[in-house]
């Protein structure tokens, strides 16, 4: 059986794991090339002080990017600036100040992203990285934190799913148009949590630029990779860097380096498992919007425009399409025209060495001439930080990659994606418009799921303090996408007097008023899919561990949920053919909390679920997992590690 290009990359970087060729679900301790931090870098120094180091891991690995809210100029935020700035100094790490950029794009135009590298970020956008052959994702300030002290983190590699490109885009349609589009048609969880690699003749007929942008919103597209194969276009734009960048950067981009990596490129096995295939038809695809207010809902310009929807405000920022490619298109609408009255157009460059080019090329006057408001290089608006927010009631089309209710501002606005020559040509009529009559062409889902490799049989050594075997009654919780407000409440998660007696009593309230009177410690939860959706809230681990609730099975589990659920000592075991059988075995029963009164036991040894003479296998649980667990959360792990070092 052969490796995806995400195994093999994991595999490359792994610290400790499975000694056999890796394979999707298996948990993995990761090297990783880069970690990049913005203004949370203070949220990551608090924990990282708490491990009571002296001085970080390995200094090559972190970059800090001050880029989030770089037009608050109180004291408070300066203050943390400085303080970053400090810290940057005295460990003699990269550090890039406010102005310089948004953090995603220094890690790719400064040269520290590589094909076959592994980079992450305490930020969802991390899946950029992925356009240039890197395997890019993001963390939690916790596990940026555990790299600076360990140079470590753990991992469990995702399912993947292949993207077959075909054809060509016509002319005036971009690879904004492309991700929209990906994530209105498949917009069902196909994705979700997975590796989308991007594969067939399509990907050589897309721009460096048009790969990125494809690539960051992958994220919003429900997955925790997009990746790219490294080819001509990969290499010309990496050649064109290493010219561009001084002598430091030309360590991380030299030459021969480079052309190592052009005869060899990480790439997929031929007979790799994916989780299933989705193919587009590039010449099929027409200039779309998103929203508003969601990326799941798309309509094609040649729908929406004839409704003349009026706009308050425009966006040409942040980390998706704010390149020179981007600039260019916005200004070759805008040339010889002006910004609508009654509408404010909001541009600012992805670095600052974008807005340098831009300005050289003319772009840049082209679009100030017009009237657009040239905000620094940074997020701002897209993070609803700064000048120029969306206010109650107003209407904004954005070439950001979020539309979310609130975002951007008020939430009565409302707000709408598209690509920058879209959002150009708007903020000139004053409504939804496209610069180009591209006629729109009938897109049908084209998804099969392969479903997931068959779990081999393996034995696995089982370390001290971790349960070989657990049985427990088992507690049925059928419902998919139960999210952490019905596992722990809203009313509950910012009350700082809640002991575990507390928390306990209060479990799953909101799921089901009667769960915590129904179940006792020792019981096993079986979940659905997706489960613990929704917000990052760690109450939804450790109330349930207050319980006494000795681990959960689901069919999936949200990424976040699961990171927490590790990081805080709490075993899951994914397992979605024990999950679909159990939906089947009990499709009758109505109650919310389904007790059968019978006996669950997970036999961590083999990697098997047994109930009711039906066996069932899941990924084994190697020593990443279980010292996760043995140690009581990360950070315990992490001080544990390093006890040697501060004794």
């Amino acid at each position: 059986m052969g490796q995806t290009v995400v195994e093999k990359i994991v595999q490359a970087h792994m610290a400790e794991g499975p000694k056999r060729p890796l394979r999707a679900g298996d948990f993995v301790s990761i090297r990783p090339t880069h970690v990049m931090t913005h203004d949370n870098t203070s949220a990551v120094l608090k924990k990282f002080k708490q491990f009571g180091l002296a001085k970080v891991h390995d200094p090559r690995q972190p970059v800090f990017a001050l880029d989030h809210d770089i037009q608050n100029k109180d004291e408070a935020n300066a203050k943390k600036y400085r303080d970053i700035e400090a810290f940057a100094k005295e460990q003699k790490i990269d550090f890039h100040p406010a102005g310089m950029g948004i953090g995603h794009q220094l890690m790719v135009e400064r040269g520290y992203v590589l094909p076959g590298s592994l980079v992450v970020a305490s930020d969802s956008h991390s899946n950029m990285y992925g356009a240039l052959g890197a395997v890019g994702t993001p963390v939690v300030r916790t596990d940026a934190a555990a790299i600076w002290a360990t140079g470590e983190f753990w991992w469990q590699i995702p399912p993947t799913v292949q993207v077959v490109l075909k054809g060509k885009l016509r002319k005036g349609v971009t690879g904004k148009d492309v991700i929209i589009t990906l994530c209105g048609l498949y917009n069902h969880e196909e994705v979700l949590n997975a590796v989308v690699e991007f594969a067939g003749e399509g990907v050589a007929t897309l721009s460096m630029d048009e790969r990125l942008s494809i690539a960051n919103m992958t994220t919003e597209w429900g997955a925790l990779v997009g990746w790219f194969p490294a080819d001509a276009t990969t290499f010309e734009y990496l050649h064109e860097r290493q010219e561009a960048l001084d002598d430091k950067g030309k360590k991380r981009l030299a030459e021969d380096r480079l052309r190592r990596l052009e005869q060899r490129p990480a790439m997929p096995d031929e007979d790799a498992v994916y989780a299933g295939r989705i193919e587009l038809d590039l010449a099929k695809v027409s200039p779309h919007v998103s929203g508003p207010d969601t990326v799941q809902v798309m309509r094609p310009l040649a729908e929406i425009g004839p409704k003349r929807v009026a706009i308050q405000k425009a966006y040409l920022v942040s980390c998706v399409n704010s390149r020179l490619e981007d600039l260019e298109a916005a200004a070759g609408v805008l040339e010889n025209k002006k910004v609508a009255q009654g509408v404010k157009f909001y541009v600012a460059a992805a670095s600052a060495e974008v807005q340098q080019r831009a300005e050289e090329s003319g772009a840049w006057k082209t679009l100030l001439d017009a009237g657009a408001t040239a905000l620094p290089p940074g997020c701002g608006p897209c993070i609803g930080l700064g000048t120029g927010l969306l206010e109650a009631g107003e209407v904004g089309i954005s070439a950001t990659n979020r539309n979310f209710k609130g975002r951007m501002g008020s939430r009565d606005a409302q707000c709408y994606l598209a690509s920058p020559a879209v959002v150009a040509s708007s903020a000139v009529a004053g409504y939804i418009t496209s610069p180009v009559d591209v006629q729109a062409m009938e897109l049908k889902p084209r998804f099969v799921q392969l479903g997931a490799a068959e779990v081999e049989q393996e034995k696995v050594e089982i370390l001290e303090g971790f349960p070989a075997e657990v049985r427990g009654r088992m507690v049925f919780c059928p419902q998919d996408n139960l999210n952490t407000d019905g596992i722990y409440g809203k009313d509950y998660t910012y009350r700082e007097d809640m002991t575990p007696e507390m928390m306990a009593r209060v479990v799953m309230e909101n799921y089901d008023p009667q769960f915590a009177e129904k179940t006792r410690a020792g019981d096993v939860v079986i979940g659905g899919f997706n489960f613990g959706t929704g917000s990052s809230r760690e109450q939804a681990v450790t109330a349930l561990k207050a319980k006494g609730i000795p681990l959960v099975i689901a069919g999936s589990f949200s990424q976040t949920y699961l990171r927490n659920a590790f990081n805080n000592g709490f075993l899951c075991v994914e397992c979605p053919e024990f999950i679909k059988r159990m939906k089947q075995m009990f499709a009758a029963e109505k109650d919310k909390t389904v007790l059968p009164g019978d006996e669950i036991a997970i036999d961590f040894t083999t990697g098997t679920i047994r109930y009711r003479n039906e066996a069932f296998r899941f990924p084994p649980l190697g020593t990443v997992p279980q010292s996760l667990v043995i140690a009581g959360g990360v950070e315990n792990l992490v001080m544990k590690k390093l006890a040697p070092a501060t004794a």
